[in-house]
């Protein structure tokens, strides 16, 4: 909300200087901005967030397995319950991956959640929607208006059938079990970067 608000800030800041300069209409600046949040942003650094996502209905986290398979059901500090999550845009559009499998959480057609190895389609990015009372909705790009959301027994809700005030649809971020707050770190990465990590991986 903070980075939204600054954006915000920023754009009436243009106008108004644009305003004294020129008699015409000041351009919209905040019409490029919403359509560059929608655009992926493969040239910015990236930054790179692990973390759990607490869900609000079955009391567990969000976990990736290895058959590809995404359910609310992993206990606190549970391995596949850790989450590498990465920003796509300067906007808030993500990319979540299971940390011990590699996989992407995307969104099918059907508005089923599935693991993906690959997460560069708009299935697999997510918008962050906080909410008043302090949960996240993840909104899907590619299906707007379409949510990841669990029911109480922790399983995937088809996402044609959620809404953003649901509870199922709500989540919290939380540090593993056993690690205070701030223990994990943000790592920033470029494209250069990203390419020489699989490089040492290779060799």
């Amino acid at each position: 909300q903070l980075g939204y608000a600054l954006i915000d800030a920023f754009i009436f800041i243009l106008q108004c200087f644009y305003s004294l300069q020129s008699h015409s209409p000041p351009p919209n600046f905040k019409h490029h901005v919403n359509e560059q949040c929608r655009l992926s942003d493969r040239m910015s650094r990236r930054l790179i967030r692990t973390y759990q996502l607490y869900s609000r209905t079955s009391g567990k986290h969000v976990q990736v397995l290895g058959n590809k398979k995404v359910n609310a059901m992993g206990d606190d500090g549970a391995v596949h319950a850790k989450l590498v999550v990465e920003t796509d845009t300067f906007g808030s559009r993500i990319r979540i991956k299971g940390a011990k499998t590699g996989y992407y959480i995307c969104m099918n057609k059907t508005g089923k959640l599935i693991g993906k190895r690959k997460g560069r389609g708009k299935d697999c990015i997510f918008t962050e929607i906080v909410l008043e009372n302090n949960y996240t909705a993840l909104q899907n790009a590619k299906y707007e208006g379409w949510y990841m959301a669990f029911t109480r027994k922790g399983r995937p809700r088809k996402a044609s059938r959620t809404k953003q005030h649901q509870r199922e649809a709500h989540f919290m971020k939380r540090q593993p079990k056993g690690h205070l707050l701030g223990d994990t770190q943000d790592r920033i990465t470029t494209k250069k970067s990203r390419k020489t990590h699989v490089k040492n991986v290779i060799n």
